[in-house]
């Protein structure tokens, strides 16, 4: 009777510990959560502490790292095309001029050569942009959120190609169909756009708002943007109070009147989007949720497999 049970117990036990196991390799679009587990075990925690040295040395690469991830997987999809360096014969995407103040390649390169030395040739560039964008978010204070993996890096990185990539500029209804031609919500392109609770904008990029014909830009608030752009084209104004804080502050400034972007302050006045921000300057839980689930939905854009791609020995150019 005994070995009768406890042959039942150890056969429930075994179940249990195959379901987990089936959970943490469930495929996700041809990627899975345990990708890594047996090839490279220790990838996760060496992503997340070079990130982490980085950020305590400069608090403002998290914004970066951020938006080099969403650079990367709106051209080509999630292939890591964002830091293959220039040649010769072609311009490359990371001298677009949309991608110029980009910062934080020296973080992925720092990565890539310590898993090549623990694990060579297996853990690709597109999974580190990824992991180092997820761990930039939980280090700033945001929500932490695990992404599967097995990307493989793209051979093509044209300028050409940037011009899918969403303009300051765009309106409340341009930036939905923009967002909606990759498969996103109007509800998930204003929980990405919540990315801009970090960091600063260049006035070259707000500064056509202050010729008086930008009917969305309070007067007080357009003082504010010409004193900064007072000291030239490159000179920096923060989206938010807490630019380096990840949480909803940023929706309370568009709230107010305050956003720094043409593209950030119509998502409060278009009533399109208007209720969605104003939720979540109410509830960061809220904003965090959604943000998790938009940002990881993301970071499935056109991902290569197999042939479609390669592990790239050093991310700046291809093998």
């Amino acid at each position: 009777m005994i070995p009768t049970i406890m042959s039942k117990w150890m056969s429930l036990v075994s179940i249990v510990l195959l379901v987990g196991v089936s959970l943490r390799f469930r495929s996700v679009n041809g990627l899975s959560m345990g990708y890594y587990l047996m090839s490279c075990p220790f990838v996760d925690p060496i992503v997340k502490n070079t990130v982490n040295r980085a950020l305590q040395n400069d608090p403002t690469l998290a914004a970066s790292l951020i938006r080099m991830h969403f650079h990367d997987c709106f051209v080509e999809g999630c292939d890591g095309s964002i830091l293959i360096d220039s040649t010769r014969d072609n311009t490359a995407e990371k001298d677009s001029p949309a991608n110029l103040s980009l910062r934080g390649y020296e973080v992925i390169d720092e990565i890539k050569e310590q898993l090549e030395r623990q694990c060579p040739g297996v853990v690709s560039c597109a999974d580190i942009i990824a992991m180092a964008a997820r761990d930039a978010v939980f280090w700033a204070g945001g929500p932490f959120y695990e992404i599967p993996k097995g990307r493989k890096d793209g051979t093509r990185s044209r300028i050409e190609d940037t011009v899918n990539l969403p303009s300051p500029f765009l309106n409340a209804s341009q930036l939905i169909n923009t967002f909606a031609q990759r498969g996103f919500t109007p509800q998930q392109m204003v929980a990405l756009s919540g990315a801009h609770t970090l960091g600063v904008a260049r006035c070259i990029s707000f500064k056509g708002r202050l010729d008086g014909n930008d009917p969305l830009l309070s007067p007080n608030f357009g003082r504010a943007l010409s004193r900064t752009c007072s000291n030239g084209d490159n000179a920096l104004q923060t989206f938010d109070a807490t630019p380096d804080s990840f949480d909803n502050v940023y929706y309370n400034a568009l709230s107010r009147g305050a956003g720094v972007l043409f593209s950030d302050q119509t998502l409060f006045a278009s009533p399109r989007t208007r209720d969605i921000v104003t939720a979540y300057a109410m509830n960061q839980a809220l904003f965090f949720l959604d943000f998790q689930r938009a940002i990881t939905k993301m970071g499935l854009l056109d991902v290569k497999e197999g042939y479609r791609g390669q592990v790239r020995r050093n991310c700046r150019r291809v093998n």
